[in-house]
């Protein structure tokens, strides 16, 4: 087994340490300020990393790890590479390559589906019909995919608890360096 799985592993076992699952959130937070392992940006990256490598599974709001990890064996004062965990290997690439006359055989890599949360609308709220208009405004005008900005709206509406999901996306708008005006007139 190489280092680098058993670091996964190693990180994995400590955080969900009588936990089943976690919410990502949570998770970031263990590996940036509980640990001190990683900033808070690359805690974020670490863990949707993870997700992609299969090393997590399940939604956002619900993660956790492939395999148990319990026998996982943490020496004092250990802590993983950073680079390790934003970057990880798929899980279980070593455990399906063959060695086959010398030449190493993998097995073809499953992809693996995301789930991108969604907002929440409030039925009373008149501007809640605008949030779809608004979020490919952002999309087109931040570069980035409608995907990604309804996963950090989504991601900013669960931290805040009461904000309505056009405010979420106005908050992604403004943390993208969007001009607020073009914003507003979006909402109208």
């Amino acid at each position: 087994m190489s280092t680098e799985n058993e670091d996964i592993k190693r990180v994995l076992a400590l955080c969900f340490r009588g936990q089943d699952s976690l919410d990502a959130l949570d998770l970031e937070r263990m590996l940036s300020f509980d640990m001190g392992w990683l900033t808070p940006d690359q805690a974020t990256e670490a863990v949707q990393a993870l997700i992609r490598a299969g090393w997590l599974t399940g939604d956002e709001e619900n993660l956790k790890p492939v395999d148990g990890f319990q026998n996982s064996v943490t020496p004092l004062g250990w802590h993983p590479r950073p680079e390790r965990l934003y970057n990880p290997i798929p899980y279980g690439e070593e455990d399906v390559s063959d060695t086959v006359e010398g030449t190493s055989v993998v097995a073809p890599k499953v992809e693996q589906k995301k789930s991108i949360p969604n907002l929440q609308t409030a039925d009373d709220d008149p501007r809640a019909r605008t949030t779809k208009r608004l979020l490919k405004f952002i999309a087109r005008s931040s570069g980035l995919s409608a995907e990604e900005v309804q996963r950090r709206a989504a991601r900013k509406q669960r931290a805040l608890q009461h904000v309505t999901a056009w405010m979420a996306l106005a908050l992604v708008a403004r943390e993208q360096g969007l001009e607020m005006n073009s914003v507003i007139e979006a909402l109208s």
